[in-house]
């Protein structure tokens, strides 16, 4: 990935954060979000939608706040960078937030606050995205699947990190399944009538058509919550648009989008360990709690992704062989020498 990246005009630097960001996800199993991306990044690269040598600006800033301007470049560059800011200003002012605007698909949400944690800090991380999402009780697509990320130290072997999009599934889900041509499930997906659509190749043509909407966490009408998805889809877009005067709806293309990251400097509360403590006690006492019949362990936000991470360190991240003879295609369409 750094080599194909580089190959169209990343700079080193750039490129390592790139595929790190990539491989961080498919290590954790967020398989939607990590190397079956760079396709999408090679072809906006080529065709100059994102601008690999983009100058990261500053509109606006106050002790606590900023405002950056990404250019329209790669967004796990402008976010890392976003990210690094929000963590030194809040070793200041103890909160910090920082909004981003002229910017594009940063990776898996998640990669950030996580940034935080290493510094004892909790970090939260939000973007808005392509319209993907339909309103309770709508059929077209209106918000992106918005993701909330937020992590926190504890004193545990791993952090508490949820990480989620604001619909049930999201984009980088359906084009899983299609590299594994496997249908979706019924209720994730719906077409203008409010149909289930199970075709994942289907689901992506109509999707680029807006004729194929995801469904709300809590899935269709108001009986399952999903008006609570709704409202959260719709929070992110504010935060991620509206603090930024960026597009937002229907206005959202594949650059462009806007993101806001908050670090949170623990210290300023309360000892960092006192805190890591009291984390690691809530989350054990979740783990131990009555368990229902038939499952022996109940799992934490962020434990499933750190057991993948270290098993997939020994083992390796698996690809479907057509994906693997993608890479290759890619690579030497950009001049880059072939996997080894």
């Amino acid at each position: 990935m750094e080599r194909i990246l580089a190959a169209l005009g990343l700079p080193e630097e750039d490129a390592k954060i790139t595929g790190d960001v990539l491989i961080e996800a498919d290590l954790r199993g967020i398989d939607s979000h990590g190397i079956g991306r760079l396709s999408i990044y090679v072809e906006r690269l080529l065709s100059g939608k994102q601008n690999p040598h983009a100058p990261l600006t500053v509109v606006s800033e106050a002790p606590g706040t900023a405002l950056l301007d990404g250019g329209a470049g790669m967004g796990q560059v402008i976010a890392l960078r976003a990210m690094e800011l929000a963590i030194r200003k809040a070793k200041e002012t103890g909160i910090s937030g920082v909004a981003v605007r002229n910017s594009s698909h940063f990776g898996f949400a998640g990669y950030f606050p996580l940034m935080a944690v290493s510094e004892g800090m909790i970090g939260m991380a939000f973007t808005n995205a392509r319209p993907s999402i339909c309103p309770t009780f709508g059929t077209e697509p209106m918000l992106g699947t918005n993701p909330i990320a937020f992590a926190a130290p504890t004193d545990m072997d791993f952090p508490f990190l949820f990480d989620a999009a604001t619909s049930i599934i999201q984009r980088g889900t359906v084009e899983l399944y299609d590299r594994l041509h496997v249908q979706l499930p019924e209720k994730l997906v719906i077409g203008p009538s409010g149909e289930s659509l199970l075709e994942p190749d289907l689901i992506l043509e109509e999707m680029l058509k807006g004729s194929a909407a995801l469904l709300p966490l809590g899935g269709i009408g108001e009986e399952g919550g999903g008006y609570k998805g709704y409202g959260l889809a719709i929070m992110v877009e504010l935060l991620s648009a509206a603090l930024q005067n960026g597009p937002y709806l229907k206005h959202v293309t594949g650059v462009g989008m806007g993101h806001f990251f908050l670090a949170i400097d623990i210290s300023k509360f309360l000892p960092v360990s006192t805190f890591r403590k009291i984390a690691g006690s809530i989350l054990r006492d979740l783990q131990n709690s009555r368990k229902e019949p038939g499952h022996d362990r109940i799992f934490v936000s962020g434990e499933k992704e750190h057991l993948t991470r270290l098993e997939r360190l020994k083992t390796g991240i698996p690809l479907p062989p057509d994906f693997l003879e993608k890479l290759r295609q890619m690579a030497a369409q950009v001049g880059v020498g072939p996997l080894q």
